[in-house]
This record gives C-alpha cells, structure tokens and sequence, in this order.
C-alpha cells in the first residue's frame, strides 16, 4: 500500500503558497510546500500592499511594524490630465487604513518563516514536473519533482490534496487541461528599482498618462506607472497595461518604462545612475481565467488561478485571501469520513472564492473593456480627477476598500453591483 509524504503538497511558495501552507499547518495537517527556488528570491511586482492585504496579514500574525521592516502610506497620490489628488485609504470596519509596502525579495521570505514557523515543511530548489494520478479514478495524488539544476532522477511526493501556487503559466494546470481562458483580461507589468528622494513618501504615486509613443502622437493606454516607497532609501517603480483578452500586445514596454521615466519629475530620482537592477517583466492573469478551481484532487491559488484584480493589477490580498480560503476548506475535507463528504467540501472552495470576488470581477473585466478606449482614459484623467467624491468612489472601487455589508452609500452602491454582477 502506498504511503502519503503528507496531507497536501502545495506547489509554489509565494504569497498564496506560503499563506495555504501556514494556515494548513495551523490546523494541524501535515504540509510539504515545494518551490524551485531558494530564498530568499526575487519576484517581479509592484511591492505595494492595500488595506485589503493588510488585513491578510493581520489574520497571519505576521508582525508587521516599522522595526519589522515596513513602511505604512497613507492612500494614492495620482497624477493625470494636469491635475494631482491625493486620495487616503478609507476609514472601513473590514481593513485597516493604511496600505504598505515592502520589497517581495523580504516578502516572501518573511511569508515563508512564518508558515515553517507554524509546522509547514518547506523543500527548496525543487521544480515540479507535473502531477501524479490515480491510475483508476485519474484524481491528482502527488506531483513529480526533481531538484533543480540537476539530472537527478524524478521523486514523487504523494498528498491527500495538491494545491497549485505556482503562478501563471502553472505547469500543474496545464498539464490537467486547465488552460487559461482566452476572453478573461491580461495585464503585462515591468519594474525596476531606483536609490530615491521619495524612498519614506506617505504616498503610493499613481501616474494615470501612458502613451504607447511620443505624447501627442500617440494613444492613451489603459494602465498606470507607479512609485511605491520602500522606506529603506529605494523605490519600486514600474508601469503595467492590460487588456480585455489574452490577445498578445504589440508594446515594447521597457522602452515604455525608459520614455516615461526620462520624462519623470525630477524630483522623484528616477535616472540611470540612480537605477538598482534590470526592467523585469511579468504577465498578470485576471479575472478567475483559469478554470475550476477545484477539481480531481487538485485546487488552484493566487496566479495559478487567475486572481489578479481586472481594476488595478494588484495580485497579493487575493492570493493571501485563497491560500486561507483553500487550507480551511482542505482542512474539513480531510475531517470528513467519506471520499464523497470529502469531495463536497473541496467543491465549497470554489464556490466560496466567486462569491465573494466573481460579481467584483466581472465588474473588472467591464471597466477594461471601457479604459480600452483611448478617448474614455482622456477624460476620465482630465475631467474626472478634479471631482473628489467622484474621485473618492472610484477609489474605493478601483482599490477594492469598501464595506462589503453596510458602510456609506458609496459602498453601499458598490456591493449592490458587485452582487448583481454575474460570477462567471
């Protein structure tokens, strides 16, 4: 009879491999989290954390104070159409109202500590070559790996669940059939850092002007540059576009990046002498768009599933969210008596993460299909930034920090939408 190495085998140990992992331990399983990296390592990202994110930490217990490294801001400063508002993180019962920020080479490392911490084995430099099925009923048992830089030959690690964290080309669920869905959208997003002036600034910069050419000549594309201070005497600075379909961008995007820090303000820094590292890329899978998130064993988190916000490309808070949401519902599958039992609680996890974030999302997916146009991102920076509660419910929408239940009419109104919006 064969042995299981564990209760689940998470793959990937980012934020939501390191958050499944954690709460996995929490409730007593045994937990293998397997990633082809050592760490710390270096991830592509904005580095910057919502309120929604924080509240994420906050449920972990992951200490997160200024000696503990981080920095806290206090909402957007954006620029766009000759006007700059400065928008503060809402005051709500559900998230706290700050975000912050910090580098995802520190990030995930410190994520990684805190689930060890809490029971998780964590195996390093391991790179998973595909899932391992029942032979009879075709449900995922375990995943074959072998160490990475090495011929060595290939290990199984065998697992009651499997969870997918790893990313979003996620060879796990390609291997399954779940290939990403076509009519969701996809951001693309570059990021470098630079030493800066602006490192301790209160304020997460939004620049809301990226033409695809030389201003004038050129259209208005739907996406932002940003600076996220990191308070350790750097900034992370980036731009990211999206699209409503998967369809490939013709936009060479570090040039983007270098034409649009060339024309930067000069007082945020942002020169080649001042720059730490390569313009790195990454693609940023949105909108649930990839599919069932839960099936034969194996269940889906963070980018491998597709839960990067259509609205503002922010990927952490819902990989935060799903790793919690995942473990908990590992967690009763496996209290279960009965291989059916068991099965209707792993359905739940899907379930649970659309109806909290389909509707929101399906939201998302149209106001790309809006910002697509050019003509509507030029006046939605010209004319709608002077408005502050025009200003203030955009906000809330883009950043997702409203009251879900309850809450001012702006909320109110929001919730309402996200409700009746289908959660496809």
């Amino acid at each position: 009879m064969t042995t299981d190495d564990a209760d689940v085998v998470i793959v990937g140990a980012g934020p939501a491999g390191a958050a499944a992992a954690y709460w996995c331990a929490q409730a007593g399983l045994e937990v293998l989290l397997l990633d082809k990296a050592q760490f710390p390592r270096e991830k592509v990202c904005g580095d910057g954390l919502t309120p929604r994110a924080v509240a994420e930490l906050v449920r972990m217990g992951l200490p997160i104070r200024r000696a503990d490294g981080w920095i806290r801001n206090r909402g957007l400063r954006v620029y766009g159409g000759g006007h700059v508002v400065e928008l503060p993180w809402p005051e709500m019962s559900s998230y706290p109202s700050y975000g912050m920020a910090r580098a995802r080479l520190s990030l995930d490392q410190r994520l990684v500590e805190h689930a060890r911490a809490a029971g998780a084995k964590l195996v390093e430099r391991t790179v998973v070559t595909g899932p391992v099925r029942d032979e009879r009923t075709g449900r995922v048992v375990g995943v074959a790996a072998r160490s990475a830089g090495t011929r060595a030959a290939e290990q199984t690690y065998r697992a009651r669940v499997v969870v997918a964290a790893d990313g979003a080309s996620s060879r796990l669920a390609t291997a399954l059939g779940r290939a990403p869905r076509t009519d969701r959208p996809l951001g693309v997003a570059v990021r470098t850092y630079f030493r800066s002036p602006l490192h301790d600034d209160p304020w997460m910069i939004s620049h809301l002007e990226l033409w695809d050419g030389a201003p004038g000549r050129s259209a208005l594309m739907p996406g932002y540059g940003w600076i996220f201070p990191l308070g350790d005497g750097t900034v992370n600075v980036g731009l990211g576009s999206v699209s409503s379909t998967s369809a490939a961008t013709r936009v060479d995007y570090k040039d983007l990046f270098s034409r649009w820090t060339t024309h930067a303000p000069a007082e945020w820094g942002l020169t080649p002498d001042r720059q730490l590292g390569p313009v790195r890329g990454a693609a940023l899978p949105m909108g649930f768009n990839r599919q069932p998130l839960y099936a034969d064993g194996m269940v889906l988190v963070g980018d491998a599933g597709g839960m990067v916000s259509p609205f503002n490309g922010e990927g952490i808070a819902y990989a935060l969210q799903a790793g919690r949401v995942a473990a908990d519902t590992v967690a009763q599958s496996l209290a279960r008596s009965s291989r059916a039992g068991q099965e209707r609680a792993l359905a739940t996890y899907q379930s649970r993460m659309k109806d909290d974030l389909g509707g929101y999302y399906t939201l998302g997916r149209g106001f790309v299909r809006l910002i697509e146009n050019p003509r509507v991102m030029r006046v939605c920076t010209r004319y709608g930034l002077p408005r502050p509660q025009l200003m203030r419910f955009t906000h809330k929408l883009l950043s997702d920090c409203y009251e879900p239940v309850g809450g001012d009419v702006m909320d109110r109104v929001i919730a309402g939408l996200a409700r009746l919006a289908p959660a496809a």
